[in-house]
């Protein structure tokens, strides 16, 4: 299972709901996203990142009266959502022809309601992305094909349990945080038995990864996105490629140089 046979998966964010220049942004949106498509690579949008309200995907491509490219689309779910809203997102990416989801536990806020077990029926302490894929699955059988997240800067056999217990709950890929050039950790999941898709940190503000990720500092020069990008297409080539903050400024013909389906 190769998602829109393509080697580059491509985040994009929709506005925050605060934004003042909303209708700027929200036409930005539209213009990445075609962009990405144009591209040959899949859009995956994510869910209220870092615990920021942002407007979902479902509301942005409704706005836009813009359809979604079912194949080369990649929708975040993670667990801090109400039950209602949980339900209608998944209606309504099923009635889109959408299949594609990337469920993570993901980070809370002051403005974010989290999911209880007894909403989903779970006799558990929390909802993690194990209990959402499952809810995922019972709900909406074979409908869709869900992703995971896998940090290799967590503890080593804590996060391989955590992964045995999210393939165990169904999931089909794995896509891990942005990778520092070659890390054993991450070649060790090619034996996980799923697609895998390394994390390619494409901004020169590592400090940001580095706060929220918990990576070390590179040592030496200043962090090269452009390079690592590169040693990560040499150590990773049965791998797909998971390109977060790209620049959508230049050019990526240079970069983006992959043109084969992934191994």
């Amino acid at each position: 299972m190769h998602i829109g046979d393509t080697p580059y998966i491509i985040e994009l964010l929709t506005p925050k709901q605060n934004d003042e220049s909303f209708e700027e942004k929200l036409q930005r949106f539209a213009e990445r996203y075609r962009r990405i498509l144009e591209h040959g690579a899949v859009v995956s949008i994510c869910d209220n990142p870092l615990g920021n309200l942002h407007f979902t995907a479902m509301e942005v491509m409704s706005a836009l009266e813009l359809p979604f490219d079912p194949e080369r689309t990649l929708l975040h779910l993670n667990t801090f959502h109400r039950k209602i809203d949980l339900d209608e997102f998944l209606g309504k990416a099923r009635d889109g022809g959408l299949k594609y989801l990337l469920v993570v536990s993901g980070d809370g806020g002051p403005r974010l309601s989290r999911l209880e077990p007894r909403e989903l029926g779970f006799d558990a302490k929390s909802i993690t992305s194990v209990e959402l894929l499952r809810y995922i699955g019972r709900e909406h059988p074979g409908r869709f094909i869900c992703g995971v997240a896998f940090n290799q800067y967590e503890p080593l056999s804590s996060e391989h349990e955590k992964l045995k217990r999210k393939l165990d709950a169904g999931a089909r890929f794995v896509i891990t945080q942005p990778a520092i050039g070659r890390e054993p950790v991450v070649e060790q999941l090619a034996g996980a038995g799923v697609e895998v898709y390394v994390g390619a940190w494409m901004s020169k503000k590592i400090e940001l990864l580095c706060e929220c990720a918990g990576v070390k500092r590179p040592q030496g020069d200043a962090y090269d996105p452009v390079q690592n990008l590169v040693q990560l297409d040499a150590a990773f080539p049965g791998f797909g490629i998971y390109l977060a903050q790209l620049g959508f400024s230049r050019n990526w013909s240079g970069i983006l140089s992959r043109t084969r389906v992934i191994a």
